[in-house]
């Protein structure tokens, strides 16, 4: 009897073993991507279409061994499309033995005081950490988080053509201010996403700035080749916070092509962003270290109590639009992370009038709404916010906006269509 159950905890640590070591498990950082360096890929719900999933295990066998994953959006309809896909991915690629690491687009306010550009980038942080505590935190197959920085447009025209672009000094205040916020809520350093051309001309040169790693996004340069590196330009170098007295970038990630063969990696459509590490597997293992495990204050709440104050109204004639300008608080008196605000006419109005409105957010929990096209007369409704998270309650407050007829306009000329030539988005570029 005896000799029987020591055989069969022999065969049970035997069928342990084989299973914790197999290849769906196994997570291994072979240098066999371009150059003999670690291979990666990003993906977002561009990767996604008509919602096809992702076969992270021919990813994985194809050689890639981390993803990087949209997580987060300073926008919320392209957040909430973000949040669509990320657990399933994260899953499926952890499943797979791929590391998985996360990525935030932002858009910075179109404010210029430092005291608010600097509580917009908290309150944008905030957004990142309360997505990562909804995955249960990081785990050991998580690299941190990287901040995709690439637009510092603040205001569009109506045919969005950039208006306003903000300031080195503002770009590079927001950029400090949410990297450190995110270290400091989570333990992790954060990497900063860029093209060399953006870090150049945006942002400031700033210490502080260089002490987090850089993934650097240049193409139609080949990584296999040798010698081959990004930061370089016709002349010279380009010169930003992680240039080296060599004239190269201190590059912890590299972009090298957003033309990758998107079915040999298991991914649907055409395209996929392919990436490389810049060293050896035990400089990558060391952007892994500490695991960040959320307390219940790190959860997104549901359904929080918000108040809303409308702090200035321009209304007057009917050749003129109606601005209005809101803002909507936390319980605390911060600025709410998610949600948007619209004019809602009331049903007790003769007609519900043909306008048109541009939402224009100026920072976090800060908006400005402009409404074109009102008649003359008084038109009651609300200023309403929502939010399709759930995360802050719906607020209304009432406001009625009084119009006079003032002077038609002439008839906008009629513009003749233009055909723009086809171009091919992937010249020049490395289709590995």
């Amino acid at each position: 009897m005896k000799k029987s159950l020591a055989a069969l905890a022999s065969l049970i640590f035997l069928a342990f073993s084989i299973q914790s070591v197999s290849p769906a498990a196994a997570t291994d950082l072979n240098l066999i991507g371009p150059g003999g360096r670690i291979h990666g890929a990003d993906i977002s719900r561009w990767q996604h279409p008509n919602d096809k999933a992702i076969d992270f295990v021919k990813m994985h066998d194809a050689g890639i061994s981390f993803v990087m994953i949209k997580a987060s959006d300073t926008r919320d309809d392209a957040d909430l499309l973000s949040v669509k896909y990320l657990k399933m991915d994260r899953a499926g690629a952890q499943d797979a033995g791929i590391y998985t690491g996360f990525y935030h687009y932002a858009i910075l306010p179109d404010v210029t005081s430092p005291s608010a550009i600097a509580r917009d980038a908290r309150v944008q942080a905030q957004k990142v950490v309360w997505r990562i505590a909804s995955l249960g935190g990081y785990n050991e197959k998580d690299l941190p988080v990287a901040l995709d920085l690439e637009n510092n447009c603040v205001r569009l025209s109506r045919t969005k053509v950039c208006k306003k672009y903000a300031t080195r000094s503002a770009a590079t205040l927001w950029s400090k201010t949410f990297l450190n916020t995110i270290k400091e809520k989570t333990g992790r350093t954060p990497l900063i996403y860029s093209s060399p051309h953006f870090l150049e001309n945006s942002l400031v040169r700033d210490k502080e700035l260089s002490s987090y790693p850089l993934w650097i996004a240049q193409y139609a340069i080949d990584p296999a080749k040798e010698g081959s590196k990004p930061n370089v330009k016709a002349a010279g170098c380009f010169v930003h916070s992680w240039t080296t007295a060599q004239c190269s970038a201190n590059w912890t990630v590299w972009q090298y092509t957003s033309c990758g063969i998107a079915p040999k990696y298991g991914v649907p459509g055409n395209r996929l962003d392919l990436n490389v590490f810049s060293g050896t597997p035990e400089k990558f293992q060391s952007l892994l270290t500490g695991t960040w495990l959320p307390d219940i204050a790190d959860s997104m709440p549901q359904g929080e109590t918000t108040t809303m104050t409308i702090t200035s109204v321009f209304a007057s004639t009917t050749n003129k639009n109606a601005v209005i300008s809101v803002e909507v608080k936390r319980p605390d008196n911060s600025p709410v992370v998610t949600g948007g605000v619209k004019y809602y006419f009331n049903s007790t109005n003769q007609m519900v009038p043909k306008v048109t409105q541009t939402i224009a957010r100026e920072t976090s929990g800060s908006w400005k709404i402009s409404i074109a096209g009102l008649t003359a007369g008084t038109w009651v409704g609300n200023v309403g916010f929502k939010d399709a998270s759930g995360t802050h309650a719906e607020i209304k407050q009432p406001l009625v906006l009084t119009i006079a007829q003032g002077p038609t306009p002439p008839p906008a000329p009629i513009k003749k269509p233009s055909t723009k030539p086809a171009s091919d988005g992937c010249k020049n570029q490395i289709k590995n």
